[in-house]
Order: C-alpha cells, then structure tokens, then sequence
C-alpha cells in the first residue's frame, strides 16, 4: 500500500513542478514575446495541471484592477497556440498540456470579505 501511495505522491509532485515550469515559460513568454497591450496588467497567480500532464489551468488576475476581465481572456485565448507551441518547445514533454486561462478572483473575493468584516465592526 505504502509503495502505491509513494507512486501516487511522486506523480503529484511531477505534476507541481511541470507546472511550476509552465508558469515560468508563459511569464517570459508574455514579457518578451508577446506583446497584445490588453496583456499589460496581467498578472499570473498559479497553474495548476492534472495528473497525467495533459491538462493546465493557468489562473491570472489583473493588477490594479485594469483593464477588463473578458478583454484579457480574449487576448489570451488569442495567443494560446503560440504560448502552447512556445511551451512545448521549452518543456520538452512527450505531451503539451492543453492550456485553459482562468480569471483568478480571490484578490476581489478577500477585498469584498474584508469590507464585510468591516462593516460587522460598526
């Protein structure tokens, strides 16, 4: 069972530091290669892949409250065969995961809970 389970926690932390990588491969991709002025005020905030490496959610969330959630998500569905092709590239993986770009809210989600708190203080 221990062997099974030691399998299991290997594969996760495959699939962290694939993932981590992929994060560092968009970034500089962004910053040095792509150049969609919708992307000025993005701001990537996490990735996380499946298992088998197939699949990574790319979350992102926009600095300074700039810019518009759909316009970002736009460019970013734009430029995902290039960031993918890019990626792929540089990974060198027997598979390149599908990218899916999702908007990250918690930074508004803990900003309304704060302001909820606040308000019970009164």
């Amino acid at each position: 069972m221990s062997e099974r389970l030691g399998i299991h926690f290997m594969d996760y932390q495959r699939s962290e530091r694939v993932g981590d990588l992929l994060l560092e491969v968009i970034a500089d991709l962004l910053r040095r290669e792509i150049h969609d002025p919708r992307l000025q005020w993005l701001n990537l905030t996490g990735v996380k892949m499946s298992k088998d490496l197939r699949q990574a959610k790319v979350f992102f969330s926009l600095l300074g409250g700039a810019g518009t959630k759909d316009e970002t998500q736009a460019a970013l569905k734009s430029a995902g065969g290039f960031i993918r092709a890019r990626a792929g590239k540089n990974l060198k993986l027997r598979f390149v995961p599908a990218i899916e770009f999702i908007y990250d809210d918690s930074e508004e989600e803990a900003r309304r809970i704060d302001a909820l708190l606040d308000k019970g203080k009164e």
